[in-house]
């Protein structure tokens, strides 16, 4: 699974304010009115204000940092899978109850895929601890029973970034051989 998306952004989408180091800056992956996935950045003060075109897929909150060196206006950064199980799961970050399924979910396909590895639970049994391969940061993920509501629940997420799944073409029906 791969989407274009931008980096964090310089100005607020809802005031346009530039931010300052250290502000606390709300972003959201939303789907635009053209059907991408679209990223929206706001100062948690403005966080009210309606700035998401359509349904929210997630949100994270996370404290500005000036990006150094050359900026490149064309460039995208892809977002995979692990990127944003990265960007969500980060330690540094607040965590946010609506992102868990999300969450759950990407880690049990990262673990399929090997790029993170259980490590147990934590001492009170309530999040999973996992190792990120190629970093070897350890994240916790809260522990959860992935059971048939679980995925009706995830599915809603998962239409919004990837899209609805696609009805299957009407099987035509085999000609039939005559036996005369």
């Amino acid at each position: 699974m791969e989407l274009t998306l931008h980096p964090l952004a310089k100005t607020c989408h809802a005031s346009g304010r530039t931010f300052a180091e250290g502000d606390r800056v709300v972003c959201h992956l939303v789907r635009e009115a053209s059907g991408e996935i679209g990223r929206r950045d706001v100062l948690e003060s403005e966080n009210g204000a309606d700035v998401k075109p359509g349904p929210v897929l997630c949100s994270w909150t996370v404290s500005y940092k000036a990006r150094h060196g050359v900026d490149d206006p064309g460039r995208a950064l892809k977002l995979t899978a692990e990127n944003l199980f990265v960007t969500l799961a980060d330690p540094a970050a607040e965590p946010n109850p609506a992102n868990t399924p999300l969450l759950q979910f990407l880690a049990l396909m990262l673990e399929r895929k090997k790029l993170l590895r259980p490590r147990g639970l934590t001492p009170d049994g309530a999040r999973q601890i996992l190792e990120h391969a190629k970093s070897h940061q350890l994240y916790e993920v809260p522990v959860g029973t992935l059971d048939e509501a679980f995925f009706r629940q995830i599915q809603g997420s998962l239409d919004l970034l990837v899209g609805p799944p696609k009805a299957a073409p009407a099987a035509e029906p085999a000609p039939v051989a005559s036996g005369t």
